[in-house]
């Protein structure tokens, strides 16, 4: 159940590919959280090239900004116990937030094969953990869990009851080889195990999204559901992101970014993004969460527009401390 009074805005990121990346990384990053986002998602290198960056850069955000990071986590290489250590490595830097999820099959396989010994579905990564949680925080009512802040992802989000760990999850509108019963089912079974809210994949029609809202309401799905928005500003990443995701690219998007001038391209990309937030917005989306793809400008762009038409500015909202990290027992 969510009872936020207004939008949030978060962004997602990426780790640096390379070394020698990290501070032109870093800086874009710095840029993105002066603006004041709720949160910051820091995506996982599900085939193990980006793990050790990925935690780096959750440990970068929780030392030197103020905008609480979400951990990503998937099932994908790893055993069991493997991913309750990463977890209880997370939780003993701080983070107090995850999105759990299933992940791609391992580069050079076509199809999606739990690993031996490991898990098969993004609702058993959430139920680990919340198993953790309990193992690191205590149980519902122990003195550690009530020392501790309400996640301020959950707050923001004004998920209620706000608990000290939040847990997000992946949803699907549009593009994907199954239906959307068994998108709903799967949600549902997220939500079962402890999710809190929902993060879209990329769509790029407000009625995709929600369509998948009034569908997973109907079916029993109370968590909140966070639009995913890509910034429509790069013609090749959006092809890419159809070989990815088998999203098509619709045709006159593509049409309205064939163009030689750059600066057009921006501002007719930008454009195309605030017309899509705004139909999202206007259909009761309880924040938007920006896939920036590291790229600080576009998002900032986003931002000024959202705040020109009255959304508050998370930096001006006094901000619990984050919690400090808790040895596991």
């Amino acid at each position: 159940m969510s009872t936020a009074t207004h939008p949030t805005v978060s962004f997602e990121l990426f780790p640096p590919r390379r070394p020698e990346l990290d501070e032109e990384v870093w800086r874009r990053v710095l840029c993105m959280a002066g603006a004041g986002p709720d949160f910051f998602s820091v995506t996982y290198g599900a085939s193990g090239s980006s793990r050790a960056a990925s935690a780096e850069l959750v440990r970068r955000l929780l030392r030197h900004t103020d905008v609480p990071p979400i951990a990503h986590l998937t099932c994908v290489g790893a055993t069991r116990e493997e991913l309750a250590e990463r977890v209880r490595a997370l939780f003993a830097a701080g983070v107090r937030d995850f999105l759990a999820l299933r992940g791609d099959p391992p580069r050079g396989e076509a199809t999606w094969r739990a690993p031996e010994g490991g898990l098969s579905r993004s609702s058993q990564l959430v139920a680990l953990i919340r198993q953790v949680e309990a193992e690191v925080l205590g149980p519902p009512g122990d003195p550690r869990r009530q020392a501790g802040h309400p996640s301020i992802v959950a707050l923001d989000l004004g998920i209620s009851p706000a608990d000290v760990v939040s847990v997000a999850v992946a949803a699907y509108p549009s593009g994907l080889s199954h239906t959307r019963r068994d998108e709903l089912a799967a949600l549902r079974e997220k939500q079962d195990a402890g999710a809190d809210f929902a993060i879209t994949q990329v769509f790029y029609d407000a009625e995709a999204y929600a369509s998948l809202v009034a569908d997973a309401r109907a079916g029993g799905v109370h968590i909140p559901v966070l639009p995913g928005i890509l910034p429509l500003t790069d013609r090749r990443r959006l092809h890419r992101l159809e070989e990815l995701s088998a999203v098509p690219v619709p045709v006159t998007l593509d049409a309205l970014l064939d163009v030689e001038d750059e600066h057009e391209r921006l501002r007719r990309g930008i454009d195309a993004t605030l017309a899509l937030i705004d139909r999202v917005l206007a259909v009761g989306a309880p924040g938007l969460h920006l896939y920036t793809f590291n790229q600080d400008r576009p998002a900032l762009d986003v931002l000024e527009h959202l705040r020109a038409r009255g959304i508050r500015n998370p930096a001006l909202m006094t901000r619990p401390a984050v919690p400090g990290p808790v040895p596991a027992t």
